[in-house]
């Protein structure tokens, strides 16, 4: 690790030395290079020793066993690795290092301007790695640290035992919710996308520090529309992974980590065009600066508001603190710092524009996008830095801004109102109560404004564009856009206003640029990237609108028997083994679970319903489709639930168990034929619901017929009356009966054989009144609580997804071939 700190620190170290000189390819460049190749190798050393201490189970180490165990499955491995803050801060070394060796292979007079700010950072980022004291204060978390000397460990007692190896059996595990095979490989994604906004970063700085202001575009463009579409790709992984393995019943859900990734793909988007902006045009190059330099600040601040644990209350994947707060403050700090300084210090150097933009040009709507997609940052960052607000006690710059955001709110929610409130007014600001609504509703204009500009955007020329024949060419997919949208709002039923401008909005998209695709670019693919991207874009507006404004939840308890606060019956429904009930247009029935077939996968519980439509001409349940929603077992962290999706092409049905029924799982039963006894204090009056019943006692009856029950006339009796409705509303009446004999207290139960019910009555308490009913259910009976919801057209959102990233792809090969002309 110090061989990573040291070596990141030499490269850099020579690379501006050699700047400095004003000199290329000299000697100091040399060392800065063979610098950079021994951080290479130490970083490679690092991560080699660190999946073989996690493959070989080496619990002795605190990160190994805090993130692995004996039975995770080896696919899961690599999530572990990164799972913890010190192998994320690794994995995002080693993407840096990765591509930093192409910018040495390629990148001519760039390499050691380029190179050298990435060294800084990846000095930055080894410290987070070093685990050492300076001065009292400690320097990052090392992620070799053993056991025995972990501070949360050290005082316990086995520890000091000489022998306490030998008593770790197993590790802690890796976290139920990243077991999934999305974890494999959306972090690696991810993190490539992050570190791919240091490369544009750097050919900035290095063009404020070479004095070459112009000329870093020109190569840094393929770089920046390759970091959107990895950054882009990561976040739609994210996007992925929580609709297939998260039970929440979506796709996102405006976590702040969630916003963390989204907002640098937001403003490096901005970035991207600005630099096509002023490679065309030579306009905006301050703004094409500041787009670059803060998406790369945003990537930071990301960080540290996802690993200071500041967000620890307000989000489920956030990291908690490792005492790396300070240590991520003078991180950011020295970026900003050292940005703000060299733009001032050359700003009356930079090239200035005295012709203004014709907002008949590409370049003037392209600039406009760009704000609007700066607006969308700023919403997304201060609602998620409300949390940040409020540690360092900024009480009334919150209100203050709190009262602004509540003011626009208004207006916004005057003007696409859909009857929804999301943000009410509050003394002290705090994170909304309903996150969805409220970054919707700004949201919601933002992506309409965005929709529309770039399906009108590719039809303006740079510098200047014939309005009339603007017009002309833009009609056609105008009017055919309104057209259909009108006519998929009535088919879809979307009867609110916001929901028909975007369905608008997003068909204009895409119907515009397919236009622009055939009769300008006459479908040359190699040409067509922008266009593709787009049309992509305008898919996902259309799939995130129809799949949620018209998601329906079809599971629906129809007993009498009320599930609870936490079960709505009119968001689940209660199955029980082997009984087939309808729900919506089928008819479903639970079949049983099973466990995993070996020792990686015996944690998971396979639950299998199966899915019945009745055919119409012989009137008998025909099988459609059969789906295995999972609940994994873990004692640690808790069972987690994991959705099955049955797709079909115009819609997916989501189907997740809230409540298993795990009695036989966790331990053995008292009675062989019945489940847990489960004891309920109940008084007269009171109602409770079993599986297939409701249970009320109506009175304790202090005159019990001894002789029936063929008791002793000196024994003390009472019966607990009990009022017990089945499913089909038929009343039973039972009484169990306890019973004093001398010094002797027993109870007299009864069985009642339909209900699959024992019920005694062994106690009561005489100062409260209430009687200890002890309630027994047959196996038998075993039973879930599932929800289900259907997605319509989901699939557009996939679909878009893979079109923006093969825009991307193409748009990247044709900058590199343009450059290379």
């Amino acid at each position: 690790m110090a061989l990573a700190f040291a070596s990141a620190l030499l490269s850099c170290i020579s690379y501006f030395a050699g700047l400095n000189k004003g000199l290329i390819n000299n000697s100091w460049q040399r060392l800065g290079r063979i610098a950079f190749g021994i951080h290479s190798f130490a970083v490679a050393g690092i991560v080699v020793t660190m999946f073989y201490l996690i493959y070989n189970h080496y619990f002795e180490y605190y990160y190994v066993w805090y993130h692995s165990s004996l039975t995770l499955p080896f696919r899961y491995m690599f999530a572990c690795f990164w799972e913890g803050q010190e192998g994320s801060f690794l994995l995002w070394t080693v993407w840096h290092v990765i591509l930093s060796w192409f910018i040495i292979r390629k990148g001519g007079e760039w390499e050691a301007p380029v190179v050298g700010v990435i060294a800084t950072v990846q000095v930055f980022l080894t410290s987070m790695l070093l685990g050492v004291y300076v001065f009292g204060y400690k320097l990052g978390s090392d992620p070799f640290i053993y056991l025995r000397d972990n501070p949360e460990m050290s005082n316990l007692p086995f520890i000091k035992m000489a022998d306490y190896l030998s008593r770790i059996k197993d590790g802690r595990g890796l976290n139920p919710l990243l077991q999934n095979y999305w974890m494999v490989i959306h972090p690696p994604t991810l993190f490539l996308g992050f570190a791919s906004t240091v490369v544009p970063f750097a050919f900035a700085i290095g063009g404020l520090i070479k004095g070459k202001y112009t000329e870093w575009v020109k190569p840094a463009i393929p770089w920046a529309f390759f970091g959107v579409m990895i950054l882009g790709t990561g976040v739609l992984m994210g996007a992925a992974w929580a609709y297939e393995a998260l039970s929440f019943g979506g796709f996102w859900a405006w976590d702040p980590v969630e916003n963390a990734s989204l907002v640098p793909w937001l403003t490096f988007v901005g970035a991207a065009h600005l630099m096509l902006v002023f490679k065309n045009r030579g306009h905006s190059i301050l703004s094409t600066y500041i787009f670059t330099i803060v998406t790369f600040l945003l990537v930071l601040y990301s960080t540290f508001l996802t690993r200071s644990g500041i967000l620890g209350s307000t989000s489920v994947h956030a990291f908690t603190d490792l005492g790396m707060s300070g240590q991520l403050v003078v991180y950011m700090a020295f970026y900003v710092l050292l940005s703000v300084y060299l733009l001032v210090k050359n700003r009356k150097k930079l090239p200035r524009t005295e012709a203004e933009e014709e907002m008949g040009s590409r370049e003037f709507w392209m600039f406009i996008g760009t704000l609007v997609l700066m607006i969308s940052a700023m919403q997304i960052t201060f609602t998620t830095s409300i949390p940040v607000f409020d540690k360092l006690g900024l009480y009334h710059v919150t209100n203050f801004l709190g009262t602004i955001l509540n003011f626009f709110i208004k207006i916004i929610n005057n003007l696409f109102n859909a009857g929804i409130h999301l943000l009410e007014k509050r003394h002290n600001l705090s994170p909304p109560d309903d996150p969805k609504a409220h970054y919707n509703l700004w949201q919601l204009p933002i992506a309409i404004i965005l929709g529309i500009l770039t399906a009108i955007g590719q039809f303006f020329k740079y510098k200047n564009t014939n309005t009339q024949e603007w017009l002309k060419k833009i009609s056609i997919p105008f009017f055919l856009s309104v057209i259909l949208a009108a006519l998929f709002s009535w088919q879809l039923e979307l009867n609110r206003i916001n929901y028909f401008i975007l369905l608008f909005t997003s068909l204009f998209t895409v119907i515009a640029n397919f236009d622009f695709m055939v009769r300008v670019l006459k479908l040359k693919i190699n040409l067509s990237g922008a266009s593709i991207a787009h049309i992509g874009f305008g898919l996902i507006l259309m799939g995130v609108l129809i799949s949620n404004a018209k998601s329906t939840i079809i599971s629906e308890n129809k007993t009498f028997i009320n599930l609870g606060k936490d079960f709505p019956n009119n968001e689940n429904v209660m199955l029980i083994k082997g009984d087939t009930v309808a729900m919506n247009k089928y008819y479903i029935s639970y079949k049983g679970r099973r466990r995993g077939t070996d020792v990686t996968d015996e944690k998971n519980l396979y639950y299998t319903i199966e899915y019945f439509k009745r055919n119409k001409e012989t009137s008998k349940l025909e099988k459609e489709f059969e789906l295995q929603p999972i609940v994994q077992l873990n004692q640690r962290m808790g069972n987690v639930p994991e959705p099955a999706t049955k797709r079909f092409l115009t819609k997916d049905i989501y189907t997740h168990i809230t409540y298993p029924d795990l009695e036989d799982i966790e331990g053995p039963n008292t009675d062989s034929l019945y489940r847990k006894p489960i004891t309920k204090q109940m008084k007269v009056g009171d109602t409770i619901a079993l599986i297939n019943s409701l249970m009320t006692l109506t009175g304790i009856d202090k005159d019990v017929n001894k002789d029936l029950l063929k008791l002793n006339k000196t024994d003390l009796a009472a019966g607990a009356v009990i009022k017990l409705i089945d499913y089909n509303k038929h009343e039973t009446i039972i009484e169990p009966v306890m019973v004093v004999r001398g010094n002797t207290l027993f109870s007299i139960p009864v069985t009642v054989d339909s209900m699959g019910l024992k019920i005694d009555f062994p106690k009561i308490n005489p100062e409260t009144g209430k009687a200890d009913i002890v309630i027994l259910e047959k196996k038998k009976n075993e039973f879930i609580i599932m929800k289900a919801i259907i997605f319509p057209w989901i699939n557009l959102l996939w679909l878009g997804a893979l079109l923006m990233i093969l825009g991307c792809l193409l748009a990247i090969r044709q900058r590199r071939k343009t450059n290379r002309d």
